[in-house]
């Protein structure tokens, strides 16, 4: 397979989420955007993923079957996955913010109006400034 001649990369959004209809909701807007998107019902689904690209974003809900979104990259990063990651739920609490912040992750609070999202994964994607 042949890369694309001078075309940056998009990224790929891995997101996480047991509800269907939000799985494949954030799957089409983010490709609208022009995003690749993978879809997982639960946290295993992601950590028997084989291919995790190296250029990629996690968006994860907090309230998974069997672990939750913590313990979930918690997991990913003792793999040594350091992809950056955000956090969407609903109902946050000072504590939940503190612990995800403490972890790496964004936070948007569901429902996810507007481009919070959207705004979130640009933020965490983009490359730390260069300027002198």
């Amino acid at each position: 397979m042949q890369a694309t001649q001078s075309q940056t990369p998009r990224p790929t959004i891995l997101v996480v989420d047991d509800d269907a209809a939000v799985r494949n909701s954030l799957k089409f807007s983010l490709e609208i955007e022009g995003f690749a998107v993978r879809t997982y019902a639960t946290g295993r689904e992601l950590l028997g993923e084989e291919d995790v690209p190296a250029y990629a974003c996690l968006v994860i809900d907090y309230n998974l079957p069997e672990m939750n979104a913590l313990e979930l990259l918690g997991s990913m990063r003792r793999h040594h996955c350091e992809l950056p990651a955000i956090l969407i739920t609903t109902h946050i609490t000072t504590s939940l913010r503190q612990r995800a912040m403490a972890a790496g992750m964004s936070v948007v609070e569901k429902p996810l109006i507007n481009s919070a999202l959207l705004e979130a994964i640009n933020k965490v994607l983009l490359p730390p400034s260069h300027s002198s």
